[in-house]
């Protein structure tokens, strides 16, 4: 099989490639040709010499040309149009996200495209297998208490006040950004603080389903410095928090949202973010002050009256690209290795070895078939 690295066309701050170990571990694995996208790794500042020198079978060609190729692997998935040059019975590894975007799956296998979910890649008790969910909490938690650094004039006297954080949802992403918040985001700041007897951080954990008793949320959103999104939520068409609900939080409260919801008034019912008025936010920014334009691009649709400093960003691990490269490029290694090792084969979610179960179960039309049960 021939491999496809393309870079990923998104905003200007998406600089993640793959790093030339992953590039070596392809070849290893069997690999014929590894075509790799002019400028590959530029974001990172890696040279090309370096992907040369990881494997002999490297080579460079164009974005069209990687996505031409038997498989194709790539972190975020193309945009439709893209998908669309894949030939028929190429394999698509990528982060699909099923869930929310169930139109691209069945697209993919309108083509008959063999796409693989990299975030649907789960082992037998339905754990995620390919994900950076860690840094996912701890990056959006250290840029939020960044911005309330900036905004609090006692963040660092030891008269101040504890910070009262507010987290919903305690699943994996939930779990990290817990921690994170009691550590400021940033353990080397925490010990600082501590250093100086600055009084610490009181975080509150809602569970989803106490989000829906409007008494309670209002109490605690009173009280909240902070305001952390992680929930995974089944229906999108709902906020977790009305904008109605954001007038009685503090002034200098800050919201972020950990979960990477959208907002799509094209499907119906409509998608809408967790909390409800924030911006869509990505790697060229993720800030967003109460007067950012950002807020009258959105849909008008979507209530924006009550507003504070709101963190937002689709990718969170790509703050730190190679950290988060790394991560991906090593969890991969068994998933490419199964798929350049067997690639005609059906992979069976209920038979065959560990890893071709976990595979399985992310494959496009197993997906589609357990969704339409």
């Amino acid at each position: 099989m021939n491999v496809g690295l393309p870079r990923m066309h998104k905003e200007a701050g998406e600089r993640r490639d793959f790093l030339p170990r992953f590039v070596s571990v392809l070849e290893a694995a069997g690999a014929t040709t590894i075509t790799l996208e002019e400028g590959y790794g530029s974001g990172m500042e890696i040279p090309r010499t370096a992907y040369e020198a990881a494997a002999a079978n490297v080579r460079f060609g164009t974005y069209e040309e990687c996505l031409g190729e038997d498989l194709v692997v790539v972190v975020r998935c193309p945009k439709e149009s893209a998908l669309r040059k894949l030939r028929p019975g190429a394999t698509l590894l990528s982060m699909l996200h099923y869930p929310s975007w169930p139109a691209r799956a069945r697209v993919l296998a309108d083509i008959g495209v063999r796409a693989v979910s990299m975030d649907g890649i789960v082992d037998d008790q339905g754990r995620r297998l390919i994900e950076a969910i860690e840094s996912v909490g701890w990056n959006g938690v250290q840029a939020a208490f960044r911005e309330i650094a900036i905004a609090h004039p006692m963040f660092s006297h030891p008269g101040r006040r504890p910070l009262h954080v507010t987290c919903l949802g305690a699943g994996a992403v939930g779990g990290h950004a817990i921690r994170a918040a009691t550590h400021y985001g940033d353990p080397l700041l925490r010990e600082e603080l501590v250093s100086k007897r600055v009084p610490g951080v009181e975080v509150t954990v809602v569970d989803f389903d106490l989000t829906w008793h409007e008494d309670y949320m209002v109490s605690r959103l009173q009280q909240s410095d902070l305001l952390i999104d992680a929930t995974l939520r089944l229906d999108f068409s709902r906020p977790v928090i009305p904008n109605e609900w954001i007038a009685t939080m503090p002034p200098d409260a800050v919201l972020l949202d950990l979960s990477a919801d959208t907002y799509d008034f094209a499907v119906r019912p409509p998608k809408v973010k967790g909390i409800e008025g924030i911006p869509e936010g990505n790697l060229d920014q993720w800030v967003f002050h109460e007067d950012d334009p950002a807020y009258d691009r959105l849909d008008s649709r979507v209530k924006t009256a009550n507003r504070r400093l709101a963190l937002s960003c689709y990718a969170w691990p790509g703050l730190n690209p190679r950290e988060c490269m790394d991560t991906y490029g090593s969890q991969l290694e068994p998933v490419v290795g199964l798929i350049l090792a067997d690639p005609a084969k059906r992979w069976e979610p209920e038979g065959g070895s560990y890893e071709q179960r976990a595979v399985a179960r992310a494959e496009v039309t197993t997906w589609l078939s357990t969704a339409a049960a």
